[in-house]
């Protein structure tokens, strides 16, 4: 399971992300952006957040650490905002935290460069998740100590709104014209080459027994955490397989 936290100060809100994070330090002295099961998108943001980021930590990609963050509610009444406020009130339990990194800057293609070995595993990866939030208006990438860091992993695995269409969604293809990667000539064989033998059913059970079980309990059609963390598990290693076949918009 991920390592727990618990919030001792709100510093402020991280208003560039529609969820509304947050800025906050918890009791183990770290600084963490936090995201909340009070937020519109719910907790399925945040276990795509989870499944994602420890996915891609065990491919060796680049991800903040994760933790999960016990909130105090009371830690809102003295946040001015009423948006804000209601949104700590909201959220009392176990959210999510992901590691700050302080003086980060987010990745311009314009100004950085990516080797086609890096952009190709990227690229692999979101096609797995089916990411569709890393275009070039919104890539959802920093750069921090001269290395790409990848954020924001909530706009993934779309099919968990859907179990019942979810393991057909295996096939579907990637469109990643629009990627912020795109051109830096990806190279995806590459990566699925290195890759996909390491998506194995070990690993996603190793991954998917990360999430938070508050985060899975009362799922329509499910009896059980864990039938649920299988789920998750079903259409990924089907897709590692041949997605890099079905990957569209690259040259």
């Amino acid at each position: 399971m991920l390592k727990e936290v618990t919030a001792t100060r709100y510093i402020t809100p991280l208003r560039e992300g529609g969820s509304l994070p947050g800025l906050v330090e918890a009791d183990d002295f770290g600084t963490y952006v936090m995201k909340f099961t009070g937020a519109g998108q719910g907790r399925k943001t945040l276990v795509a957040e989870v499944v994602c980021g420890e996915l891609a930590r065990r491919l060796g990609l680049r991800v903040p650490g994760l933790v999960t963050i016990d909130l105090d509610p009371v830690l809102g009444l003295g946040e001015p905002d009423q948006e804000v406020q209601g949104l700590l009130k909201a959220s009392g339990g176990a959210n999510l935290g992901m590691d700050f990194l302080p003086r980060a800057i987010g990745f311009d293609p314009l100004a950085f460069r990516v080797s086609p070995e890096e952009a190709g595993r990227i690229v692999w990866f979101d096609a797995l998740v089916g990411n569709v939030d890393r275009s070039w208006r919104n890539p959802n990438l920093l750069m921090w100590h001269g290395d790409l860091w990848l954020i924001d992993h909530g706009a993934t695995m779309i099919w968990h709104h859907n179990w019942p269409g979810a393991l057909a969604s295996a096939g579907r293809p990637y469109d990643a014209s629009d990627h912020a990667l795109a051109p830096f000539a990806p190279d995806v064989a590459g990566a699925a080459h290195a890759l996909a033998p390491l998506v194995t059913e070990d690993l996603l059970a190793e991954v998917t027994a990360e999430i938070p079980e508050a985060w899975l309990a009362g799922e329509p059609g499910f009896d059980s955490a864990d039938e649920l963390r299988r789920a998750y598990a079903e259409p990924l290693l089907a897709r590692a397989a041949v997605i890099h076949e079905r990957i569209e918009g690259i040259k």
